[in-house]
């Protein structure tokens, strides 16, 4: 069932078997696992049903590293996570990707491709996808265009697939109907406490923002509240280990990676669609599409020693004619304003994601002077007309030359790059995250090398010329021109050592015997694969581990806690 903690109908202590902090693509998945067992759940969530500022602001935290990031808006606190922002773009990682490369300092995973793979197959049920066969860092999905065939040397068509759902709708009822599970919204986790010597966690001790508080005690329990929030819960859990729990080697937020992504250059050619074509998120095909992607081959990183990387052609179109612009607003005109919190917040949030400003007057208003545009439709209709013949050749409405390269990167895993705690408090009276983002000299070498290659073989593939961005010629010193992708990795990473992670190859923190962490957190390195689909594959793994741990067990709790 689910409860809104803020209204008090639920106890004020709350005795289960498995606790999940966080109700996201992770916390979900394990929760589900366990419908119909008879192990009880409590799946904690700090926002509400849908978004709320007020529950948002409890992400706001400061910015001091070489890059900037806004924490705030890069995630969403709410039911179903930052998942309810998402593309549904789902990819599993290649071998290479887990794999130690003498190249990139702190490589390597400790567990293989081979071990993932069937949590990937069980993956694509979660996720609802085709069941398509796996190839190395890619899907064998048919495809709407044949993608442009490279030096497989070089450059690799590695193919995703898109989810039709967001987790916290798809799978809301079943959680609201399962007898055994209970999920709690607005409670937000204030600490987790442990034993006199730190090695179990005894209750997480969770409030609302209007002051209520309570406590969950389990026998396990499972971090899942994203790339940065995992880390800063263990931090702020100090109130037996000074450091905070897990933290007994200060790994605990370092290695903070993302896919930093940024203009790369442009290609300029007669013949746009040969390149952009192949590639357009648009012309997929089922419930599920699958898309291709132009990435770095796994042979040419390892030659020039470099990370992994992916580049997107984005056609800029041309100048629009006023007729063609006319009948744009007035379709725009009819479609509904955005009006309520959850949707203003979304909007908010995914402009800052896009880099772009959030403007609420855009957002809430629209001309709706139907008559005045309706005129200015008839006047442009031989725009109109031109733009249609365009579109029946199955070509741009509005002509272009200039196509524009994103690229999209790995990042080094650094342990310089971290999440600390800063001096300002949130409305919980909790420290807010402070975020360092920092790059290293094989990230920037990355971008170049990757950026010269993926603009040649583009330009050649359309028969055009590549001008590359100005920022790539820039030294070391300068600040590159890349930003966010809002995939937060590799603060509480994976490693069979101790003195190299701060979980182990189970996703259990090294030094606490039944506290567990899911999420992107725990990736060692992050390719250039959407991060989702392996969440979920690693979230249904532990979940297989929890079950057969709880299956047997007595209590962990008592009265005396």
């Amino acid at each position: 069932m689910i409860i809104d903690y803020q209204d008090g109908s639920a106890a004020s202590v709350i005795d289960t078997d498995l606790c999940i902090i966080g109700a996201g693509a992770a916390g979900i998945a394990i929760a589900r696992h366990f419908i119909g067992t008879s192990i009880t759940v409590c799946l904690i969530e700090g926002g509400g049903a849908s978004g709320e500022e007020r529950s948002q602001a409890l992400y706001e935290g400061m910015s001091i590293g070489t890059l900037p990031f806004d924490a705030g808006t890069s995630r969403m606190r709410v039911f179903g996570g930052s998942c309810n922002l998402w593309g549904g773009g789902c990819i599993p990682f290649g071998k290479h990707d887990l794999a130690e490369r003498d190249w990139v300092p702190h490589s390597g995973w400790p567990i293989s491709y081979k071990e993932l793979k069937p949590y990937y197959e069980r993956a694509r049920a979660y996720c609802q996808l085709d069941a398509h066969d796996f190839a190395d860092g890619s899907f064998l999905a048919p495809l709407a265009h044949d993608p442009i065939p490279f030096d497989t040397d070089k450059l690799v068509n590695q193919v995703f697939a898109r989810s039709p759902i967001l987790f916290g709708k798809a799978y809301r009822e079943q959680l609201d109907n399962a007898p055994n599970i209970t999920v709690l919204l607005h409670a937000n986790l204030l600490q987790l406490h442990a034993s006199a010597n730190g090695s179990a966690v005894q209750h997480a001790s969770i409030g609302t923002i209007d002051g209520r508080k309570g406590k969950v005690r389990a026998q396990h329990y499972v971090l899942a509240c994203g790339g940065i929030e995992n880390a800063r819960m263990l931090l702020l859990s100090n109130s037996v280990m000074p450091h905070g729990l897990g933290n007994d080697h200060d790994l605990v937020g370092r290695y903070f990676m993302d896919h930093p992504c940024g203009s790369i250059g442009a290609v300029i050619t007669d013949a746009p669609e040969r390149l952009t074509r192949p590639y357009d998120r648009n012309l997929g095909k089922g419930v599920a599409p699958a898309f291709p992607e132009i990435g770095l081959s796994p042979a040419f990183q390892a030659a020039q020693r470099i990370l992994n990387g992916r580049v997107h052609p984005f056609a800029v179109e041309g100048a629009v004619p006023q007729g063609l612009r006319s009948l744009r607003d007035f379709r725009a005109a009819f479609r509904p304003n955005v009006q309520d919190e959850n949707a203003l917040l979304e909007a908010r949030l995914c402009a800052a994601l896009r880099n772009a400003p959030s403007n609420d007057d855009d957002v809430r208003e629209r001309s709706t002077n139907l008559a005045l545009l309706a005129l200015r439709v008839g006047l442009g209709s031989a725009d109109i007309v031109k733009a249609l013949l365009q579109k029946l050749k199955k070509k741009p409405t509005v002509r272009s030359n200039r196509i524009e390269l994103i690229g999209y990167f790995e990042q080094a895993p650094n342990p310089d790059s971290r999440i600390t705690l800063a001096q300002e408090r949130d409305p919980l009276g909790l420290p807010k995250v402070c975020v360092d983002w920092r790059l290293t000299p094989l990230d920037r070498r990355t971008y170049r090398t990757a950026a010269a290659l993926f603009g040649a073989e583009l330009a050649r593939a359309c028969g055009g010329t590549y001008q590359p961005a100005a920022w790539l010629n820039e030294d070391d010193h300068a600040v590159a021109q890349v930003h966010t992708t809002a995939h937060h990795l590799g603060t509480t990473r994976m490693a069979d050592d101790a003195r190299q992670g701060v979980i182990d190859r189970h996703c259990r923190v090294h030094s606490v015997d039944n506290l567990h962490v899911a999420g992107s957190s725990v990736f060692p390195t992050g390719g250039w694969a959407f991060p989702t689909f392996t969440v979920v594959a690693l979230a249904l793994r532990l979940a297989d581990q929890l079950q057969m741990q709880l299956r047997d067990a007595a209590p962990a709790f008592s009265e005396a806690v």
